[in-house]
């Protein structure tokens, strides 16, 4: 393992762990502001655009178009990071607001709520494995990774969309 690599493997260790903890912490942090705008719906097409660009990434380097992915891989990371901030500034600034469903609606709505909050998590160590073995031209490895981040990165940006779509008639 080279110095770059270790390095690396470092901060994605770092990171992975940071973020979910920072998060868990601002979520403790109540801030007594009135934001000019409705986050949810914006962090929700955040996540919508950021399926679509994952899609596209994969259309493209199925289609040797490398430079296109690479712009859009690095488009979909920021996407992730941006959603993140403002998932966070909304919920430091609003009350949790909570689900009316009943029944069997009710039932799946956490499922996918509760899978999502833990994939999103997962993710975050696959997404910046799968981005340093690209950057570090490591490319076999990156595409063995890949595989598994792909999929795990769509299902926690669609499950996303699918849970404000499904909680925004109880704001």
């Amino acid at each position: 393992m080279t110095t770059t690599t270790k390095k690396y493997n470092r901060w994605i260790v770092f990171l992975s762990i940071a973020i979910p903890l920072l998060v868990a912490i601002m979520f403790g942090v109540k801030i007594d502001v009135e934001l000019p705008v409705f986050l949810p719906p914006i962090y929700a097409s955040i996540n919508a655009i950021t399926s679509i660009i994952l899609v596209v990434a994969v259309w493209a380097i199925k289609n040797k178009k490398v430079k296109f992915h690479e712009r859009l891989m690095k488009t979909a990371i920021v996407f992730s990071g941006l959603f993140l901030v403002l998932y966070v500034a909304y919920h430091m600034t609003s009350e949790s607001t909570a689900f009316g469903g009943e029944g069997s609606l009710r039932t799946i709505y956490f499922i996918i709520l509760i899978s999502h909050i833990v994939l999103s998590i997962a993710v975050i160590p696959f997404v910046l494995i799968t981005y340093v073995r690209a950057i570090t031209n490591q490319i076999d490895l990156h595409k063995k990774i890949a595989k598994f981040t792909f999929p795990l990165w769509l299902y926690v940006a669609i499950s996303g969309v699918v849970v404000y779509v499904m909680i925004s008639p109880y704001y």
